[in-house]
């Protein structure tokens, strides 16, 4: 055995003695799929980041590694003494593969053991956790220092008074109900299918010492303001509020500002010249913060921020979403934060920091952390890359039958630790309090809540969930393609749309179990498919003033299959194909004008038939005497995104309508679409010739291509005829439609549109 191998053996043996786990190996569980990350997860370097970057301080100690750890019985049963039965590597969930146990315990105990660093004497040792899920009680050389309850929340003890001299023992106690008493968790469930997943039991986050002053900065809260080029700050402390503090603020290397301030007052620090953050040049200015009592430094942490500022400001009769006073569309991927081998727990940071780069490459600025709060660092390098966040908070009952009524004390409290944990990160630009009405409860009041606690960002009430007519934005939900709600008072957001099932062989977490909402069978298709939908948004953007959407998914989950990744982290598809796709949507328009009127904006009235017609029904000719007349849209009640004036409730519905066109001489046939919302599948005639055969069904008005023969056979300056066919398969039913002209990203002129229309 060489010397190298030998010292290597040594310090290996150490670690396990300094952890309790003597003389064990760690090996990870194979899952079935595994991401190239987890061949660089090293029991005795797991995690080695500051897990706090925007209050970091020089002296700290990394408690992630082997730990000893066994399943817990009951709610009362004995504290166990001496060593555990077996090992899991921290902070990976007991349900991961990377823990080494991959296994589902409701309860279960941790212990290590550590030794504090003689230079620390004298100072107040405080115990911090990333996050534990759900409840725990922590205990100090067999003595409770505490309990903690909340799956998402970072907290402390303050140990001192419970350490001896020598080795210290720390053990952990976790309780995890999951889906049993309605407290917040997110996708977590005990039966994975579908969109639900993997529970997630016990410490997920890094676990870390950290000696501090008895006087000591608690929290502080940096706010932009662009308008006055200014940082407003205020420093917390527990006690102290004679003590001073000093904030100065870095450009790189160069101090550009320097306030000291006395009693803890707030303050207002000018930040000359003024960087802007955005994505497109995420600046962050460097801070550090001083606390002084008289003359003597007592704490100091180091920080960062950036100027940026979000509002919702009016545009014609339209509100649209701004990004440092300049409307800005947001395009962004959902994104759900969980890995195959590490679950909640990416396996090391550069796995963390992947997700993003490749989020950025995409050509997205924004991402939807959808109903998960990540580790500080994943935040930190939203910033630092440059994409615009929306936060969900955590669901108490999502998609679960029978769930228990949700913990509303327990939702505010953690409501409020997301909130004030992550209110300095500039990539944060939205709250979303509730996804798809998912325990949905006391919406207004938790809106106002957040404003009051956060003033300087927008607020999504209920993504795709039930409208309350609160918060900045109006947000809906459309499988497959997109949708655009329609209101004067708020912003509009398309929260989630897209949905594409691309698989490829060799990287499904299940073949015998696969859920997608619409299936293509190779890149080619999945690119038309995505590019035809990033066109109707830049129409929606363009024309309907809609200010953001957001693709479902950045990667498969589970049996999920609807990532522009697979779940083990490879692309399915030439990145630069969709960031060509997505930087048309942010940055070009697409005009469309009314040529034929729908119900959209009109009352409109058809000729209908629930009976099979002649074979002819579609002719110019055809007579339709016989068949009844109403109001268009026909369907049911009910529908997303229906203008209801007939209640059509059959399997079949025929249509047939008569209109009038002026000169579309100088309208292009390239131009020329059929503005349709139909639900399902429909036929669509003009003048007798096929114009489009549409599967599926739309949940808005969408504009769609029509056939040459059909642009070939329209009348100038005459009567026309457009007729339908719409079959009802399943779910909600509407048929309604028009003609539009498309012009490109110029628009058209007035008194050309006139003649179009015979005015």
């Amino acid at each position: 055995m060489t010397r190298s191998k030998l010292l290597g053996l040594l310090s290996f043996w150490l670690l396990m003695v300094g952890t309790g786990v003597q003389a064990q190996q760690w090996s990870p569980k194979e899952a079935p799929l595994m991401t190239k990350f987890a061949k660089d997860v090293d029991p005795d370097n797991v995690l080695p980041e500051y897990p706090r970057p925007q209050m970091v301080r020089n002296e700290w100690m990394n408690l992630n590694g082997l730990w000893q750890y066994q399943p817990g019985t009951w709610e009362n049963e004995p504290y166990p003494k001496g060593k555990l039965s077996s090992q899991i590597l921290v902070p990976f969930a007991v349900e991961s593969a990377l823990s080494g146990v991959m296994e589902s315990h409701e309860r279960i105990w941790y212990r290590r053991e550590f030794e504090i660093p003689n230079n620390w004497n004298g100072q107040r040792i405080h115990l911090n956790f990333g996050a534990v899920d759900y409840i725990c009680e922590v205990f100090i050389n067999d003595k409770s220092v505490g309990k903690h309850q909340g799956g998402y929340d970072p907290f402390s003890f303050d140990i001192t008074d419970f350490l001896t001299k020598g080795k210290q023992t720390i053990t952990v106690k976790v309780y995890d109900p999951t889906v049993k008493e309605g407290y917040p968790r997110g996708k977590q469930t005990l039966n994975p299918e579908g969109i639900m997943y993997t529970s997630v039991t016990g410490i997920w986050q890094t676990v870390w010492l950290e000696p501090v002053s008895e006087l000591h900065i608690d929290q502080f809260k940096m706010e932009p303001d662009i308008d006055q080029s200014e940082l407003n700050l205020t420093v917390l402390t527990k006690r102290g509020e004679k003590l001073s503090y000093t904030a100065e603020v870095r450009d790189g290397n160069k101090l550009i500002a320097k306030v000291e301030q006395e009693n803890m007052a707030p303050t207002a620090i000018k930040i000359p010249n003024q960087k802007l953050w955005s994505p497109d040049s995420p600046f962050l200015y460097e801070m550090t913060i001083t606390l002084k009592d008289g003359d003597k430094v007592v704490d100091q942490v180091d920080t960062y921020f950036g100027m940026r500022k979000i509002s919702v400001e009016q545009e014609g009769d339209k509100q649209r979403i701004y990004l440092n006073n300049e409307f800005t569309f947001q395009m962004g991927p959902l994104d759900q934060g969980y890995w195959p081998d590490g679950l909640y727990t990416a396996p090391t940071d550069e796995a963390l920091k992947y997700d993003l780069e490749i989020t950025k490459k995409l050509g997205f600025n924004m991402t939807r952390k959808h109903i998960k709060v990540e580790p500080q660092r994943w935040y930190y390098w939203a910033d630092k890359l440059g994409l615009m966040v929306w936060q969900d908070m955590p669901s108490p009952n999502s998609y679960t039958h029978g769930a228990p009524e949700p913990n509303k004390k327990a939702f505010t409290k953690e409501l409020i630790s997301m909130v004030e944990t992550h209110w300095n990160s500039p990539s944060i630009v939205m709250w979303v309090v509730f996804n798809e009405s998912q325990a949905q409860h006391d919406t207004k009041e938790y809106v106002s809540m957040v404003k009051g606690l956060d003033p300087s960002r927008l607020v999504n009430e209920a993504s795709g969930g039930g409208d309350r007519g609160t918060g900045d934005v109006l947000d809906w939900h459309s499988y497959p393609p997109p949708v655009s709600p329609q209101s004067y008072f708020r912003a509009t957001a398309c929260g989630e749309y897209g949905g594409i099932g691309y698989q490829l062989a060799d990287h499904i977490w299940n073949p015998d179990d696969l859920m997608q909402y619409v299936a293509v069978k190779d890149e080619e298709e999945y690119m038309k498919m995505y590019t035809d939908f990033t066109k109707m948004l830049t129409e929606f953007k363009t024309n309907q003033g809609l200010s953001a959407a957001v693709y479902t998914e950045i990667t498969d989950v589970e049996i999920e299959l609807n990532g522009i990744m697979t779940y083990d982290r490879i692309l399915k598809v030439a990145p630069e194909k969709v960031a060509h796709a997505n930087q048309q949507l942010i940055n070009e328009n697409l005009f469309i004008y009314t040529l034929v009127p729908t119900a959209e904006t009109e009352n409109i009235f058809w000729s209908y038939t629930t009976d099979q017609p002649a074979q002819d029904w579609m002719k110019v000719d055809f007579n339709a005497a016989s068949w009844k007349k109403g109001k268009a849209g026909f369907g049911s009640k009910g529908t997303p995104g229906a203008k209801n004036g007939t209640a059509w409730n059959t399997d079949n519905i025929w249509l047939r309508r008569t209109f009038e066109l002026g000169d579309i001489s100088k309208i292009t046939e390239d131009n020329l679409r059929l503005r349709v919302h139909h639900d399902d599948e429909c036929v669509v005639y003009i003048n007798g010739v096929e114009a489009a055969v549409l599967d599926g069904f739309t949940t808005g008005y969408v504009n769609v291509g029509l056939s040459k023969a059909a642009k070939k056979a329209l009348r100038s300056n005459g009567q026309n005829v457009i007729a339908i066919h719409c079959k009802q398969n399943i779910g909600g039913q509407y048929i309604d439609a028009g003609l539009s002209i498309s012009t490109g990203a110029k628009p058209i002129s007035k008194g050309v549109l006139d003649k179009a229309k015979g005015n």
